[in-house]
């Protein structure tokens, strides 16, 4: 394992993911807004990622969201930043501007403000899109992760995104 200042969960899952996909010739990329780069940042750090990972967007603002990967203004206005539809867009837009084979995307609130009682401080929304997959076929999730502070949230987040880049996962 490589001297990282990452945690080694992280890191160890990341190792995963990267031999998981060159072994079934796939390409990752990452559209990430809560966790800020954190989910790239831990592949990046695997020898021969290059190999498997191709792009990663961070798009913390909703303008951002907009402008880099197609997130639409109604999308935003009607469903709000932390929605299953801003994060499957946020998949189908890195999909688009990429070449990559499979993209996730994460977008939540780490906290410690900016939750609601609808949406409170830990709840992440998950989404996956692959390249040729039906349209129709939305792979998303709204997790609500315990509130163990901003670097706990981010994580848990990054944790559960590496997990949906692996090939066998539904």
């Amino acid at each position: 394992m490589p001297d990282s200042i990452l945690p080694s969960p992280l890191v160890e899952l990341a190792e995963r993911v990267i031999i998981a996909n060159r072994r079934a010739g796939r390409t990752v990329a990452v559209a990430e807004s809560c966790t800020g780069g954190l989910v790239s940042a831990a592949l990046t750090e695997i020898v021969g990622s290059s190999e498997v990972f191709e792009a990663g967007f961070v798009t913390y603002s909703n303008e951002m969201k907009n402008e880099l990967l197609k997130v639409s203004h109604d999308v935003l206005e009607t469903f709000g930043a932390v929605s299953i539809a801003t994060a499957w867009a946020m998949a189908q837009g890195a999909l688009i501007k990429s070449h990559a084979s499979v993209a996730v995307a994460i977008t939540g609130i780490a906290g410690p403000g900016g939750g609601s009682e609808q949406k409170p401080v830990g709840t992440v929304v998950f989404a996956r899109a692959e390249r040729g997959a039906s349209p129709d076929t939305v792979v998303a999730d709204m997790r609500h992760f315990e509130d163990s502070g901003r670097g706990g949230v981010r994580l848990q987040a990054a944790l559960c995104a590496l997990e949906l880049l692996l090939p066998d996962s539904v």
